[in-house]
């Protein structure tokens, strides 16, 4: 069961988190991924938690057709996730993902994020493929998830379960925009292992 706080920040806020300006938030164009409500809409929680889930769902479906159809078809599958589910066509999504160091560690360009998820990139030799470790299972707990208009932020764990029964938690930070079609788009991604004290 998902455990939501909701919370509101100024648009002003809220677009300084994300690194945009409000005219580069409503004049970028854009292109559409999961759909959601008409863009002059606000966001709501359920479009969040949607958006969260496509992404698990989309984590899976490359895993599984890595292990029954192999690297390329795996990498097509990916290409098409990162091109439905970021904002790398509005411009540098703010990308860091869990396992990755200097001097890769921020992914601003679509082929970072690509890599990160099959490998394979020469540019990114540390890379491994996050997405093809025979993932089975997801599941977010927000801590949170802070609207404003049509930017959203969310906060929480994601457990993944792959396919021996073992599961890995990731923090999560996510930042969301509309396009113009009302669909939601990550503009910011930061993962990290939980800390531990002992």
């Amino acid at each position: 069961m998902s455990r939501t706080r909701h919370f509101l920040i100024s648009a002003a806020a809220a677009s300084a988190l994300l690194g945009l300006s409000a005219p580069a938030l409503a004049q970028a164009p854009h292109a559409a991924v999961a759909h959601a409500a008409p863009a002059e809409q606000k966001i709501t929680e359920a479009d969040v938690i949607a958006a969260q889930n496509a992404w698990g769902q989309a984590l899976v479906q490359i895993a599984t057709t890595y292990d029954n159809e192999g690297i390329a078809a795996a990498k097509r599958v990916a290409e098409g996730v990162i091109d439905q589910a970021y904002g790398y066509n509005l411009g540098p999504v703010l990308f860091k993902p869990t396992l990755a160091a200097p001097p890769t560690t921020f992914r601003t360009t679509r082929d970072g994020a690509l890599s990160y998820f099959v490998a394979g990139d020469p540019n990114y030799p540390g890379d491994t493929g996050f997405a093809l470790k025979g993932w089975r299972s997801y599941e977010i707990e927000n801590a949170g998830i802070l609207i404003e208009g049509d930017v959203a932020l969310s906060m929480g764990n994601v457990r993944v379960t792959d396919i021996k029964g073992a599961t890995t938690t990731v923090d999560k930070t996510w930042g969301y925009v509309r396009d113009d079609k009302g669909d939601l788009r990550i503009v910011l991604h930061h993962s990290s292992l939980p800390y531990s004290a002992n």
